[in-house]
């Protein structure tokens, strides 16, 4: 059940402060959404493309176009409602973290079989969304695990199949948005939202829960506890992605935050210094899949980026978000 404090803080907003709520709501659909999207849908075209070309996994230019197309992805990651959420795209294209480990047991499954399922992109993306997506191709890509498995044929078959699915995907949400992005600039009528107020507190639910899934769950895997650290819980370790993710995630999430307190200087201010510090961090570990949280002077950096994170969120939670009539007990990660 969602908590109580939750519950109270989405029934009862809190007015917000005066401010330009619809230039506000303009300017993030038209210069952080829509652009986020668009450079998605090229780098995700690029590699499905690529993969036709020649789905080698040791290819350098396959991987360029996966590290291409996940940078995107990552950048546009956290505007998770509308489009994104329809048919569960977002999960499709990204099911992570898999506590489970449902994704390399979906792929040994077709692999075993030899599915005929990957000729067809509309039977494949009936599949299971643990076998799909980027942390699917992640696996073909850079797991040896996977690179002896079943025939070469249709592990080429496989990685075209996933590559072409995420960008139906990618095209999908990019396509969709387009009307949405009225929806979310007009509000009322066939709006999902009643009010300006309603659609700004949507966006700033992006910027929350953008940030709490990168300190808790980005960074909290694999860090584990001091006595069991969990390095194998790191995001996309296998691609040596995970820092990079942490890095792109503060990037767009700070341009949000910029443009959400664009009425409010002192807190922009105080937001944009903080994003400073928490960058500076990331962009000084040498350290891509967190192997450093296994031994003491790695986890002191790590815990000390987390807390840089963390007092973002703290900044956003109580200046920011009561101009946007948002409580400070709200958590966008908590569920129904």
């Amino acid at each position: 059940m969602r908590p109580l404090f939750l519950a109270l803080a989405l029934a009862l907003p809190l007015p917000a402060t005066a401010q330009d709520s619809a230039a506000i709501l303009t300017d993030v659909v038209e210069a952080h959404v829509l652009p986020g999207y668009a450079r998605l849908t090229e780098t995700t075209a690029t590699l499905a493309a690529t993969a036709q070309a020649g789905c080698d996994p040791a290819s350098p230019d396959l991987r360029a176009a996966f590290h291409g197309a996940f940078d995107d992805w990552i950048l546009v990651s956290h505007l998770r409602f509308g489009p994104s959420e329809r048919d569960d795209r977002a999960f499709a294209l990204a099911f992570w973290p898999d506590t489970k480990g449902f994704t390399p047991k979906a792929l040994s499954g077709l692999i075993s079989t030899s599915d005929p399922v990957v000729e067809s992109p509309k039977a494949f993306a009936e599949t299971s969304i643990a076998g799909r997506g980027f942390f699917a191709l992640e696996m073909m890509l850079f797991d040896p695990a996977f690179a002896d498995q079943g025939q070469a044929p249709y592990r080429c078959a496989l990685i075209r199949a996933i590559t072409t699915d995420i960008d139906r995907n990618a095209k999908a949400i990019a396509e969709d948005w387009q009307p949405f992005a009225e929806h979310v600039t007009h509000s009322g009528g066939n709006s999902p939202y009643r009010s300006e107020n309603e659609a700004l507190q949507e966006l700033y639910k992006a910027l929350s829960t953008g940030l709490q899934f990168t300190s808790e769950t980005r960074l909290g895997r694999p860090l584990g506890t001091f006595d069991r650290p969990r390095p194998k819980r790191a995001e996309a370790r296998r691609s040596a992605r995970s820092v990079r993710h942490v890095e792109l995630s503060l990037i767009t999430l700070r341009d949000l935050a910029m443009r959400l307190s664009a009425d409010h200087p002192a807190i922009a201010a105080d937001m944009d210094s903080a994003f400073d510090n928490a960058i500076a961090r990331v962009q000084a570990l040498d350290d891509p899949a967190f192997a450093g949280v296994a031994n003491p002077q790695g986890r002191l950096r790590i815990e000390a980026l987390q807390q840089s994170i963390n007092d973002i969120r703290q900044i956003a939670a109580t200046e920011l978000g009561p101009t946007l009539g948002i409580s400070a007990g709200f958590n966008a990660l908590d569920g129904d």
